[in-house]
């Protein structure tokens, strides 16, 4: 939400009720600026000002930000007609406000970042920004070590023109590999173990720049991101 707003958006925005309610509860003196009735909807106010409808303080929360351990089985989206989404595991009020900083696949499980900070998820999905999302990734084949060069290296992408951008890879064990990336091509880790002839199996992401998954959540639990989280993603 953009400051000064009308005062019936704001109202409508956080107790989350439609415009033309809004109205009739200002126009019944239902809402105060600053202790003061205003019976006039498109009233210009600030964040700093203090609201209440009948009584009862409104507080806008500013920009937000947690990070999800996604289980299987939930989509990276908004709203989903065939399958649960992550948003249906968070408790927070203005979900419509939020969106997800990285998506995932429906199989794909791990740290998704949501915020409803726009230009904050955007230093993290654009391939300029370069940021580093590290996963673990099982596999069908064993990892050789030409397979590990090949993706540091860069591969080639079935119907891509370029090479994928050096990536950082470093063996787990036989079946399980630690890879780096700075791109979000559609499957791209999928796409590129398929590339140097091996297949995924599962796949977690496990960090994003340097936002590490926190080990305390489960799967399906959140939390809010530390300041220092934060800063994380605007400091790069």
């Amino acid at each position: 939400m953009k400051f000064p707003c009308r005062i019936d958006k704001f109202v409508s925005h956080i107790n989350e009720l439609p415009r033309s309610k809004v109205k009739i509860l200002i126009k019944k003196g239902e809402v105060t600026i600053n202790g003061v009735v205003s019976k006039k909807s498109d009233t210009q106010i600030n964040a700093e000002d203090h609201i209440e409808v009948s009584g009862n303080k409104l507080k806008y929360l500013g920009k937000r930000y947690f990070m999800l351990n996604k289980p299987q089985g939930y989509v990276c989206a908004n709203h989903d007609e065939l399958h649960p989404t992550v948003f249906d595991l968070i408790d927070e009020p203005n979900l419509k406000d939020f969106h997800v900083a990285g998506r995932l696949d429906i199989d794909t499980t791990g740290l998704v970042l949501i915020t409803n900070d726009g230009d904050w998820s955007h230093q993290i999905t654009s391939p300029k920004k370069a940021k580093f999302k590290t996963y673990r990734v099982e596999t069908k084949e064993i990892i050789t070590e030409d397979c590990l060069e090949q993706l540091r290296q860069g591969v080639a992408l079935h119907n891509e023109k370029q090479l994928t951008r050096p990536a950082l890879a470093e063996a787990l064990d036989k079946y399980a590999l630690q890879l780096s990336i700075c791109e979000g091509k559609y499957h791209q880790v999928k796409r590129m173990l398929a590339a140097v002839g091996n297949h995924v199996i599962e796949l977690h992401r496990e960090k994003i720049s340097e936002i590490e998954l926190d080990p305390t959540l489960a799967m399906g639990e959140y939390r809010a991101l530390t300041q220092q989280e934060v800063d994380i993603i605007n400091a790069k």
